[in-house]
């Protein structure tokens, strides 16, 4: 297993009785931890339970197809979420809708990779919902709720390739202009990752500001089979500027693609 042994303080600066700390890196081999990150309220009564995950991993992307490995419980075991686990921290990755019944019940998601167990239990229990008003960066501080997510619109939800072409992925998206800085909107960037899939799937750029309100990428597949590619559209605010504890504003959007062997 490779890894970066990282000392906290120089050998030279090292004093016999002192405890130095020590970080140490891991770049595979290491578990996939489920997050709950909360919930919130639709109209209609019903919750949404928000997950996300932490792969401790710094350079592998584990994938682990809905099954043993990969389930809910109790009743459908997949529940929508990723069976591809891009490195390091993810927040509000995909929701789960549970009825307004649900009362008192869990929903547990359980991850298995490398032989590590890690598992999370999602509850109504009111310390876990999510207040929009106090979860927002970059609003204006006389009105807490007007930072909104940007908009996003993809050019298909569905889309189908054969090899060895590339799939072009384009998107458009609107937002508030906020949050700010010295007066000016930060601007919205995207990301794409695989979600779901057989196979790697190479995205060029992965990351890119948007212009005008449009991006544009393209994904190439080393192999046949059926995807889910996921876009993470930020604006300046959200997971991809790192303000891991928000819950706004950013925006997911997913395209499926069906992907054919190509004749020889």
């Amino acid at each position: 297993m490779r890894h970066l042994l990282t000392l906290g303080i120089g050998l030279a600066l090292v004093h016999p009785g002192v405890s130095q700390g020590v970080q140490l890196r891991h770049w595979s081999g290491q578990a996939v931890a489920p997050v709950f990150e909360g919930y919130d309220t639709n109209p209609d009564g019903s919750f949404n339970m928000w997950f996300g995950y932490m792969n401790r991993n710094y350079e592998e992307e584990p994938d682990i197809p809905v099954g043993p490995n990969n389930n809910f419980q109790p009743g459908n075991a997949d529940r929508g979420q990723p069976t591809h686990f891009t490195i390091r921290r993810h927040k509000d990755v995909f929701s789960v809708t549970v009825p307004k019944d649900f009362g008192d019940q869990k929903l547990v998601w359980t991850i298995t990779v490398h032989g590590q167990t890690s598992q999370v239990s999602a509850t109504l229990n009111p310390v876990w919902m999510i207040d929009r008003k106090y979860t927002t960066r970059g609003a204006d501080i006389k009105n807490p709720y007007s930072n909104l997510p940007p908009a996003v619109t993809l050019d298909s939800a569905e889309m189908s390739i054969m090899l060895p072409d590339s799939l072009a992925l384009g998107l458009s998206a609107t937002d508030d202009g906020r949050p700010m800085r010295r007066g000016v909107p930060i601007g919205m960037t995207f990301e794409w990752a695989k979600y779901r899939g057989p196979g790697q799937v190479i995205f060029d750029p992965p990351k890119a500001k948007l212009v005008d309100g449009k991006g544009a990428s393209t994904a190439k597949f080393s192999e046949p089979g059926e995807y889910v590619l996921q876009v993470v559209v930020d604006d300046g605010s959200g997971e991809i500027a790192g303000n891991f504890g928000y819950h706004c504003c950013w925006t997911n959007a997913q395209v499926k693609v069906k992907v054919t062997a190509g004749s020889q």
